[in-house]
């Protein structure tokens, strides 16, 4: 099983297009277009019955202190953790493609509510909803995708990695603004096989990607 795409190579930059914010050189970071990237999955076992798509960033920082704070640097020793951008279950297994932009196409203060899918799927709740949990202007429950957005002054590149589960469930056992960790737990020995593709991403102009 392979999963590509045509928004960017394997281990390369994501477009600022598909980004949820993009470098400013004077307030730091503004948003931006927030494009879904374009994924195409190839080789899917031929007992498969739905697919499973989830993207995470490993490299968020564990400890908010320092994060997007003026004179302060987000230390590169600092233990990460996952960050939710975008998962999604019971694709069909007839589907091989999403074009790029056709889930996401700008940012919703508050969250997309019912962003639309590939006809029969279902998408869950992203980690914006608590990232942004208490903020006036943008507090929400995020559904769907919601692209990169590191923090400013982070000393490292993040990667976003995007995978795609042929799974044995017609229908993933899961309700409501389920996660991915929810999902990860559903699908627990029901994997016929996996595919991942990872992008590159970062809003310090001062680390090179």
């Amino acid at each position: 099983m392979q999963l590509t795409s045509n928004s960017f190579t394997d281990n390369s930059p994501i477009p600022e297009t598909c980004a949820f914010g993009v470098i400013d050189t004077s307030a730091h970071v503004r948003l931006s277009d927030n494009r879904n990237p374009a994924l195409a999955w190839h080789d899917i076992p031929k007992d498969t019955k739905s697919l499973v798509l989830i993207c995470n960033d490993p490299d968020v920082p564990s400890k908010p202190d320092d994060v997007n704070q003026e004179g302060c640097t987000v230390p590169a020793d600092l233990p990460r953790v996952d960050f939710s951008h975008w998962v999604m279950v019971d694709i069909s297994p007839d589907l091989r493609e999403i074009a790029e932009g056709a889930y996401s196409q700008e940012i919703t203060p508050g969250g997309k509510q019912a962003p639309k899918g590939p006809n029969g799927s279902r998408q869950g709740r992203n980690d914006y909803t608590d990232w942004f949990a208490g903020d006036p202007d943008m507090g929400g429950t995020y559904l769907g995708y919601d692209g990169p957005c590191p923090p400013w002054n982070d000393s490292i590149v993040h990667r976003y990695v995007f995978t795609v589960y042929a799974t044995d469930l017609d229908k993933c056992p899961v309700d409501g603004a389920f996660t991915a960790a929810e999902v990860l737990a559903a699908i627990e020995g029901h994997i016929l096989a996996e595919a991942s593709i990872t992008g590159l991403y970062r809003l310090n102009p001062d680390v090179a990607l």
